[in-house]
């Protein structure tokens, strides 16, 4: 009998996640994997290149998880600078396309995973594509970042946007010497915190020597008779730059499945059930950051681009494809970030996500240290949580704060996956010790502030 076919489009976190995944649970002679990966490398971390482009992290090739030939040694066939340009649903089959030597071929399967990830949002307005702009999603990304770096005529850099990436990038572009200014279209930075939250990040940058310009919306790239970046203009200034990176965002990489006719959602990205499997699709399965996820809180799909669901979806993808059983409930909607010393996490909804979902709720915002008060190092941290109005069902967590703040999210991560109200969470047996937390760790505090919160307005 002959061996099954599985093909993989994507050669990073859930495509090989999925294939090394199955191959586990069927060998050679059952399962024949053929990846394809467009680009220069597989199985890398997306979300480390910031940190290299710093100078935190030193080589590249630190990010590599495991390369295409340690894969291949598993038998897997992973084609490197091979793009699927076409899916066949109906005659089981794609087309590929080799970006060196422009060959095209079809090859057949019999299970299918897309994994073809996000692409970076890049608005169609003069001079994005000068000599000096910056989209960072790749290592190849990456490395012309930092060749710009190096050649750029002068020390000035802008990033446009102001969301994780774009203060993560404003921070690598400050280690390297360049003065910096950040343009966000929003009422503050971080847009993935409520404004009042997203202030205390504004506020850091600053301090840090970082210009932060809200409500700024980006109108063109100004360049110089070499078609260099020379300045971003917006709809009030122009801020003169030597090198531009975009930091706006991601949106699911669905072209291809599109017009394949797959089955997509309200923020674009495809469709699956509790195992990943394609809406509608037996044989079809897809993961990462082409999808959409159901946020456990709001009820509703939406779209998170984070390598930890990436990772998580190729896992449970390839225990289907190989036999095994597995299923992804959805998320919280956990993710943390910084820049410089000021760490900044959220969990659940912010308070026009609770609006949209028809949600009322009551908010709870404290400050407090990250270790007792007394004690050396003790920083300052601000914890925002919002509670569902007379239930005190938790619904979400900021925290913006230093010395090992952003990590306490994770205790409401996991009271929201649970849950949990507000008055259940201040009963939590939290790990205590001076150099650690204060007798009552913040979030708790939070807790105890936002069960007053739904007293008073229950009242």
């Amino acid at each position: 009998m002959a061996a099954e076919r599985l093909v993989v489009i994507g050669g990073d976190a859930t495509g090989m996640s999925a294939a090394s995944q199955a191959r586990r649970l069927k060998g050679p002679d059952e399962l024949d994997i053929v990846a394809f990966e467009r680009g220069h490398f597989s199985s890398y971390s997306a979300c480390g290149i910031p940190y290299w482009v710093g100078g935190d992290v030193s080589d590249r090739d630190d990010l590599i998880a495991r390369t295409p030939e340690e894969h291949r040694a598993r038998a897997i066939d992973l084609r490197m600078r091979t793009e699927v340009t076409e899916i066949d649903v109906a005659g089981q089959r794609v087309r590929a396309l080799d970006r060196d030597s422009g060959e095209t071929y079809w090859t057949d399967f019999d299970k299918l995973v897309v994994a073809t990830g996000a692409r970076p949002v890049r608005p169609a307005l003069p001079g994005m594509d000068a000599a000096g702009v910056h989209g960072v999603q790749t290592l190849d990304d990456g490395q012309a970042l930092l060749d710009s770096l190096s050649r750029a005529p002068g020390r000035r850099a802008v990033v446009v946007g102001a969301g994780y990436i774009g203060v993560e990038m404003a921070e690598a572009l400050l280690k390297h010497g360049f003065e910096v200014t950040v343009l966000n279209r929003g009422e503050q930075p971080m847009a993935t915190l409520d404004p009042d939250m997203g202030r205390l990040v504004h506020d850091a940058m600053d301090g840090l020597g970082i210009t932060t310009v809200n409500r700024a919306e980006v109108t063109k790239i100004l360049t110089g008779a070499d078609g260099r970046v020379t300045a971003v203009a917006t709809n009030d200034a122009s801020y003169p730059a030597d090198v531009v990176v975009l930091g706006i965002g991601v949106e699911p990489e669905t072209a291809l499945a599109r017009s394949a006719g797959l089955p997509v959602g309200p923020h674009g990205g495809l469709l699956t059930d509790l195992s990943m499997r394609v809406v509608g699709h037996d044989t079809i399965w897809a993961g990462g950051d082409c999808v959409e996820v159901l946020d456990l809180v709001a009820g509703r799909t939406r779209h998170i681009a984070l390598g930890t669901h990436a990772n998580k979806h190729g896992q449970i993808i390839g225990s289907n494809v190989g036999g095994g059983y597995g299923t992804f409930p959805g998320v919280v909607g956990t993710a943390v970030s910084k820049v410089c010393d000021l760490e900044i996490a959220r969990t659940g909804l912010r308070e026009k996500d609770a609006r949209a979902v028809g949600l009322r709720y009551v908010t709870a915002t404290i400050e407090s240290t990250g270790r007792a008060g007394y004690y050396p190092g003790a920083e300052p941290m601000t914890v925002k949580m919002l509670a569902e109005y007379r239930t005190g069902r938790l619904l979400g967590v900021q925290i913006v704060g230093r010395d090992g703040a952003a990590k306490r999210v994770d205790i409401a991560a996991v009271a929201l996956t649970a849950g949990m109200t507000v008055e259940q969470m201040t009963e939590l047996d939290l790990g205590y010790a001076p150099p650690f937390s204060p007798v009552w760790d913040p979030v708790l505090v939070a807790a105890r502030k936002a069960v007053q919160a739904v007293r008073a307005a229950g009242v």
